[in-house]
């Protein structure tokens, strides 16, 4: 009687074929995560620039600024104004965009903040007052 231990080429291949589809299955997940973990940073950068001209600039000044930045929203943290791609809010490649309106000498009635979002529709805020 022969008998030999061990695998065959077949079985190889088929243990190989299925730890692929393993391997493409989680990387194609943890892809999905990455860019839901990136949608919801924007959003958070988003509601902090929100709150700081509603709370802060509008409740001060009582108008909005033409432009928002460090300078004019300083109780946002710094790294906030940079999105997931290492662009600053107002360069073109940003996901970022503030959009003031019915502005009169630097001083605003409305604005539209937004979000670009890699797995959802655009995220946006609309001035409260």
């Amino acid at each position: 009687m022969n008998t030999r231990k061990g695998f065959t080429i077949l079985e190889i291949i088929v243990v190989g074929v299925f730890a692929s589809l393993l391997l493409v299955f989680f990387f194609i997940q943890k892809a999905n995560v990455d860019a839901m973990n990136r949608d919801e940073d924007r959003k958070i950068a988003i509601n902090a620039m929100y709150y700081a001209l509603e709370e802060g600039f509008y409740k001060e000044h009582q108008y909005y600024p033409e432009q928002i930045s460090e300078e004019n929203l300083k109780v946002v943290d710094p790294s906030l104004w940079t999105d997931p791609s290492g662009h600053n809010l107002g360069d073109p490649e940003s996901s970022y965009s503030y959009e003031p309106a019915n502005c009169k000498d630097g001083k605003c009635k409305e604005y539209t903040l937004k979000a670009t979002l890699e797995k959802e529709d655009t995220y946006t805020k609309y001035n409260r007052n």
